[in-house]
């Protein structure tokens, strides 16, 4: 056999290595294997964990990307409003409809809403 190394005794028989050290060669292997098994799972607990937050933060983002760009629509309505309330004609509408209030010569027409047709 190959694997069975002989060593020679004090007695000076030549013979087999002892049970006993074969089983702790064995019992070591398992032991590095299973620290080794040990090592690998945590390390991929961490990894999954690290991928779990990374996604979580993508999605995050990509929410508030959103909020901005709703945000930076809304400010560019806002402006195009202020722009046309600061020219004097063009708020005279907004004076008109929410001040009820008209110019010399003007008249303010209030149209009521045609009522439900009956069956």
């Amino acid at each position: 056999m190959a694997g069975l190394k002989k060593e020679s005794r004090r007695d000076g028989q030549v013979g087999r290595r002892p049970r006993a050290s074969l089983l702790l060669r064995l019992a070591g292997r398992v032991t590095a294997t299973a620290v080794a098994l040990l090592v690998f799972t945590l390390i991929g607990v961490q990894f999954a964990r690290v991928i779990g937050e990374n996604v979580a933060m993508a999605n995050e983002l990509s929410g508030v990307n959103g909020d901005i760009s709703a945000l930076k629509a809304r400010r560019v309505l806002q402006l195009r409003e202020l722009h046309r309330l600061r020219d004097p004609e063009g708020a005279v509408p907004e004076i008109h409809d929410r001040l009820r209030l008209v110019r010399p010569n003007e008249a303010i027409i209030f149209v009521s809403p045609a009522p439900p047709a009956s069956p």
